[in-house]
């Protein structure tokens, strides 16, 4: 087997042949940085929670190494910084894993390469490093391709292949990768444990194996072999717990590298609908179902339109031939089961799904519509950086959940989460919230003032959500750059969306606009917004 170490100044790659595997695998080793927060007092970062309740399960810090395994490798990674988002972070050395596959590519996971400037790859004991580029990055699966300049690299690396199903419960499992950042190939043994349908983040549901072998950091990005076949990719462990990981089964990994065959990645097709377990007999009774009749109730349509094929009530007993159960499960196979909406992305076809429902007494079938991007008021970056405005001494954002996280990650938090849901904040309340009219975002703002004596007497804005400017509800980020823009009022009045405590901040117009660029310059800040909201500040010269 080969083992490959990541670098870059993103990250490297190391390879090393082992005679347990006589085909060749890549595994990658990946140093990145993060920035550092100076300046502004903010609470450490985390991963997103779940979509559906599960044991916290982080991701492993990056180090790309896979079955052709890698060194420990550098990877420039300036990655956003929510609560300064005129700034990046600065450098953070992490290493990752990543392994040779089909069609001279490397995979590895999302989070190992998603804010890196530059890649490299050196195989084990090879002074060469060669460039690499990240061609693809699915953040909400944690998958990434990486390709080479050099082409030639893989004459001598060939990939090993994909099983074709699932592994079974308590099948022995090995794990390559470069745990803690080594410069030799670890190989770990484990046994899977648990294959299930869950969330790997608000905006993607997938299969998820568990197994019970370590997966520390540097292993992100690995290989997990069974009989000489990859059966996923390592991503995450669980931390509470020692010797429980997680990996990416091939067959999410399959339908990732179908979807970026294109060159780019569109999502996993899912159904956003609120449904509910249909186990107590009241809540049958009330719905006048026959005894012998399973599935799931629909709570809220995800679309309250006329044309929504959904309605609320309505009992979704089949999803294509298959039967659902009272509990929203499914059967695969004859020991497995998992959660229905399992086989949206195995049905789908032209983004609508086939159900059976049962409504007013009987039974018909419906094509539902299914969507690749999960609408949320509060959307993850998924590699992007955030938009920004300063105006004054005060700074504005669009709230994502990268931010939110920040303020759920620690205990040293816990006071800035209560605070939140004490005052009724929408950076709590409307987690997982789809916009309630078009475009609709919550704008944040996500530091303190700029010291600037305009702002005497007012208290620390971090965190509150603008409600209104002059009394006009704001829509989001860019809305409120047109209103400022266009505002010819004499003062500016800044209300926020709180239910209790917080104040309303007025400021005098002229005075604001004049000062900006003498803050921008005090302060470091190269643009008073970013591109896009630059581009709404300077459409008319009407400031």
């Amino acid at each position: 087997m080969l083992a490959f170490a990541l670098e870059s100044r993103s990250f490297s790659w190391m390879i090393r042949r082992r005679r347990a595997i006589t085909t060749f695998t890549f595994v990658v080793s990946v140093v990145s940085y993060s920035l550092i927060t100076t300046g502004f007092a903010a609470p450490a970062e985390t991963s997103p929670p779940p979509v559906t309740p599960t044991p916290e399960a982080r991701p492993s810090p990056a180090n790309v190494s896979s079955t052709t395994a890698a060194t420990p490798s550098k990877a420039a990674l300036r990655q956003p910084d929510p609560t300064r988002p005129w700034t990046k972070k600065e450098p953070n050395d992490i290493t990752a894993s990543g392994v040779v596959i089909s069609g001279q590519r490397i995979l590895t996971n999302a989070h190992v390469v998603q804010y890196a400037s530059e890649v490299q790859v050196q195989a084990n004991q090879a002074g060469d490093k060669l460039p690499a580029i990240v061609k693809a990055v699915g953040p909400g699966i944690d998958l990434a391709v990486l390709e080479l300049e050099d082409q030639k690299f893989f004459d001598s690396h060939a990939p090993l292949p994909f099983r074709k199903s699932l592994p079974d419960s308590k099948d022995p499992v090995m794990v390559y990768g470069y745990p803690t950042g080594g410069a030799s190939l670890s190989i770990t043994k484990g046994i899977i444990s648990r294959i299930e349908f869950t969330g790997y983040s608000l905006s993607a549901l997938g299969l998820r194996i568990q197994i019970d072998a370590a997966i520390n950091p540097g292993n992100s990005g690995g290989p997990a072999v069974v009989s000489d076949e990859i059966v996923g990719l390592a991503f995450s462990h669980l931390q509470t717990a020692q010797n429980i990981g997680y990996i990416i089964p091939v067959e999410e990994i399959e339908i990732f590298l179908q979807d970026v065959a294109d060159g780019s990645y569109d999502g996993k097709p899912a159904m956003y609908d609120d449904l509910q377990t249909l186990e107590n007999p009241a809540l049958r009774s009330y719905l006048h179902l026959p005894e012998s009749l399973q599935g799931m109730v629909v709570h809220r349509p995800f679309d309250s339109s006329p044309n929504y094929p959904l309605k609320e009530w309505d009992v979704v007993t089949k999803i294509g031939d298959v039967p659902v159960d009272d509990e929203g499960m499914i059967k695969l196979g004859d020991t497995l089961r998992v959660r229905f909406a399992y086989m949206v992305q195995k049905l789908a076809q032209k983004d609508t799904v086939p159900l059976t429902i049962y409504r007013g007494g009987k039974q018909s079938k419906i094509n539902l519509p299914v969507l690749r991007q999960r609408p949320l008021v509060i959307p993850e970056l998924k590699g992007a950086y955030p938009s920004y405005f300063v105006y004054g001494p005060i700074v504005f954002s669009e709230a994502t959940t990268d931010l939110v996280t920040l303020a759920q990650r620690n205990r040293e938090t816990t006071a800035l989460v209560a605070m939140l849901t004490y005052i009724g904040s929408p950076l709590i309340g409307r987690i997982g919230d789809k916009p309630a009219f078009p475009g609709e975002r919550l704008v944040v703002v996500p530091c303190p003032f700029f010291p600037h004596r305009l702002s005497k007497g007012y208290g620390n804005p971090s965190w509150q959500v603008l409600k209104a400017v002059n009394h006009h509800p704001v829509k989001n980020l860019a809305h409120l750059v047109e209103m400022l823009r266009d505002l010819k009022d004499e003062s500016v009045t800044f209300e926020f969306d709180t239910r209790s405590s917080g104040e309303s901040i007025v400021f005098p117009r002229a005075e604001m606009v004049s000062a900006t660029e003498n803050i921008l310059s005090d302060n470091g800040v190269r643009s008073q917004g970013s591109a896009d909201a630059m581009t709404i500040w300077n459409a008319k010269g009407t400031k």
